[in-house]
Protein backbone atom coordinates (compact mmCIF):
# COMPACT_ATOMS: atom_id res chain seq x y z
CA UNK A 1 0.00 0.00 0.00
CA UNK A 2 1.42 3.55 -1.01
CA UNK A 3 2.71 5.56 2.04
CA UNK A 4 0.74 8.53 0.87
CA UNK A 5 -2.93 5.81 1.29
CA UNK A 6 -1.21 4.85 4.62
CA UNK A 7 -1.13 8.58 5.92
CA UNK A 8 -4.56 8.85 4.91
CA UNK A 9 -6.63 5.61 6.34
CA UNK A 10 -4.50 6.45 9.05
CA UNK A 11 -5.67 10.00 10.13
CA UNK A 12 -9.10 9.06 9.06
CA UNK A 13 -8.83 6.59 11.47
CA UNK A 14 -7.85 9.23 14.15
CA UNK A 15 -10.70 11.18 13.48
CA UNK A 16 -13.36 8.30 13.91
CA UNK A 17 -11.89 7.56 16.86
CA UNK A 18 -11.71 11.10 18.06
CA UNK A 19 -15.27 11.61 16.86
CA UNK A 20 -16.31 8.46 18.90
CA UNK A 21 -13.83 9.69 22.08
CA UNK A 22 -16.35 12.88 22.57
CA UNK A 23 -19.51 10.76 21.32
CA UNK A 24 -19.45 8.63 24.40
CA UNK A 25 -18.43 11.66 26.99
CA UNK A 26 -21.29 13.10 25.66
CA UNK A 27 -23.47 9.85 26.31
CA UNK A 28 -21.97 9.27 29.41
CA UNK A 29 -22.69 12.48 30.54
CA UNK A 30 -26.43 12.65 29.57
CA UNK A 31 -26.74 9.14 31.65
CA UNK A 32 -25.40 10.64 34.95
CA UNK A 33 -27.89 13.63 34.41
CA UNK A 34 -30.84 11.35 33.64
CA UNK A 35 -30.02 8.86 37.00
CA UNK A 36 -29.02 5.95 34.96
CA UNK A 37 -25.50 6.32 36.13
CA UNK A 38 -23.96 7.67 39.56
CA UNK A 39 -22.91 11.24 38.86
CA UNK A 40 -19.90 12.89 40.53
CA UNK A 41 -19.55 15.75 39.11
CA UNK A 42 -18.50 14.07 35.94
CA UNK A 43 -20.65 15.44 32.75
CA UNK A 44 -19.14 19.09 32.60
CA UNK A 45 -15.90 17.29 32.90
CA UNK A 46 -17.22 14.83 29.84
CA UNK A 47 -18.27 17.31 27.83
CA UNK A 48 -14.96 19.97 28.54
CA UNK A 49 -13.19 16.15 27.18
CA UNK A 50 -15.39 16.08 24.33
CA UNK A 51 -15.08 19.52 23.40
CA UNK A 52 -11.37 19.05 23.78
CA UNK A 53 -11.11 15.95 21.65
CA UNK A 54 -13.44 17.54 18.91
CA UNK A 55 -11.18 20.88 18.73
CA UNK A 56 -8.03 19.03 18.55
CA UNK A 57 -8.76 17.00 15.80
CA UNK A 58 -10.54 18.91 13.82
CA UNK A 59 -7.33 21.59 13.62
CA UNK A 60 -4.89 18.72 12.94
CA UNK A 61 -6.28 16.31 10.80
CA UNK A 62 -8.98 17.68 8.36
CA UNK A 63 -10.92 15.93 6.03
CA UNK A 64 -10.43 12.86 4.91
CA UNK A 65 -8.42 13.34 0.65
CA UNK A 66 -6.99 16.94 1.92
CA UNK A 67 -3.69 15.49 3.15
Amino acid sequence: MPEELQIVLAREAMRRAAATLAEQAELLAFEMEEGTLLDRGGPDALRLFASIVRATNADTLGPVGHA
